[in-house]
């Protein structure tokens, strides 16, 4: 199925991009989302008279994540879990803990934005974890977990 999409989308294309995509990836996630519209002729002409608008639109997106990103990076979350005499966790800390975490702290994040490269984490100490808050914005941040004996 052709498209054009109104956004940046990761290995897809760029805003304003005319793509062909399997149907159902376009039918199930990309137009309820928002996130692009059939390439049609009259989508085509439509999206031609609202490009600048969609641009500065994603532009300020942008500007707002790198502002956000300068302020996340480098920051530390600590959290306290229970863990065993080795330092091994009674269960893990995910994404949902990190970004629970760092909504306390003020940073609007959702879970789906933290990347955790090896997993959950399992184990007391240091862990780096990268937040994603824009296709182009990333920024790197530490984990501390404390364990608690019980």
């Amino acid at each position: 199925m052709q498209i054009i999409l109104l956004e940046k989308i990761i290995n897809v294309g760029a805003l304003g991009d005319i793509v062909k995509v399997k149907d159902g990836f376009a039918r199930n996630f990309l137009i309820p989302k928002k996130l692009a519209r059939r390439a049609t002729e009259a989508n085509k002409a439509e999206f031609a008279a609202k490009r600048a608008e969609l641009e500065k639109a994603a532009a300020a997106k942008l500007a707002e994540s790198q502002a956000q990103g300068e302020k996340l990076g480098g920051t530390t979350v600590k959290l306290t879990q229970k863990a065993g005499v080795d330092g091994r966790l009674f269960g893990s800390v995910t994404n949902g803990d990190i970004a629970e975490e760092l909504n306390k702290l003020g940073y609007k994040v959702v879970k789906s934005q933290i990347r955790m490269p090896n997993g959950p984490i399992k184990v007391t100490g240091d862990s780096s974890v990268s937040v994603a808050l824009h296709t182009d914005v990333v920024a790197d941040i530490t984990v501390t977990v404390y364990g608690e004996t019980a």
